[in-house]
């Protein structure tokens, strides 16, 4: 029987969370409306706050088959769901270094970026491990940005997305609304997310803090 596209769709997350908003951005550009329920407290210990999910993360779909557990989880089902077919480009076809490189940098300073949030919301602020976390985090930004050109180009050309402009858009834009870093040293970043901006999928998903 076929599934209802759309029917009980429900996405555990935050508007001001980058892999949730990774998530909406596939929603969008599969034109669906998950119901967005928000995780209120990013500390909870309660698998239960996150939709069911043990390692106590964002963002979950939670649908008639089941739950799915993580933004790339999230994402594929929710294009599968599409109306039109949309045409992405997932993390298991780019095989070469520089672009599974690019993919692999772009969630690990996403995680670490997680880290310095979730570290700062705990009281861990002095931590010294915080250092090493910058300095990781600013180099991977740094690898990045001087690729990021080269990484564009080596895309498949038929393509309507890729997970990883995506995920890159995401991580970058949130880096600013979060106060992390700023992105001025890294313009080819910046430059890359102003393109990315211009699509409906990304205006229609702003950062913001849910009330």
């Amino acid at each position: 029987m076929a599934l209802d596209r759309e029917a009980s769709l429900v996405l555990f997350g935050r508007s001001s969370s980058h892999f949730t908003r990774v998530a909406r951005i596939f929603a969008a550009e599969a034109g669906l409306e998950p119901v967005l329920r928000v995780v209120r407290d990013l500390r909870s210990q309660d698998p239960n706050d996150y939709g069911g999910n043990p390692a106590l993360r964002i963002p979950v779909l939670e649908t008639e088959q089941g739950v799915w557990f993580g933004a790339l989880n999230v994402s594929r089902e929710l294009v599968r769901r599409a109306a039109r077919p949309v045409r992405v480009v997932w993390p298991e076809a780019l095989d070469t270094p520089l672009l599974a490189n690019a993919q692999e940098l772009t969630l690990q300073a996403m995680a670490t970026e997680v880290w310095l949030i979730i570290g700062k919301l705990g009281g861990a602020a002095d931590d010294p491990s915080r250092n090493k976390a910058f300095a990781s985090l600013r180099g991977m930004l740094a690898w990045l940005d001087r690729n990021v050109a080269e990484v564009l180009a080596g895309l498949p050309a038929e393509r309507d997305v890729s997970f990883l402009e995506v995920a890159l858009y995401c991580l970058v834009t949130h880096l600013e609304f979060r106060e992390i870093v700023p992105t001025s040293p890294y313009p080819e970043l910046r430059k890359y997310c102003e393109h990315f901006a211009r699509r409906p999928s990304a205006e229609r998903t702003p950062y913001h803090f849910d009330p």
